[in-house]
């Protein structure tokens, strides 16, 4: 079925705002006992997948406990999908020198 052109943009132009986010993931590289990148700016809806490339555990535990993923494994992931807008400070439980942070906007 072809849709004709004007048809396609008004679809794009009444879109719900909350929908750019959704189905857009972020991958943090657990490695060298550090999270990279250790900042990132992602949108509510939009998925985090932490994945440890360490041959040791480590988490990824929000300081305001919005999420904690529990003990990652060597060569596993986690993942999150943000709900909110505002800042997430977080680190390892294991490894408190870890830190990341994350803008959701």
């Amino acid at each position: 079925m072809r849709i004709p052109p004007g048809i396609l943009i008004a679809l794009v132009l009444i879109a719900p705002a909350g929908a750019a986010g959704r189905g857009t993931t972020h991958t943090v590289i657990i490695e060298g006992v550090q999270f990279s990148p250790s900042e990132l700016i992602v949108h509510p809806g939009e998925r985090i997948t932490w994945v440890n490339k360490d041959p040791f555990p480590h988490t990824a535990t929000a300081a305001n406990k919005v999420f904690d993923s529990g003990s990652i494994a060597a060569d596993a992931s986690w993942s999150y999908t943000v709900t909110k807008q505002g800042d997430i400070e977080y680190s390892c439980t294991f490894h408190p020198t870890m830190k990341g942070k994350i803008k959701v906007q």
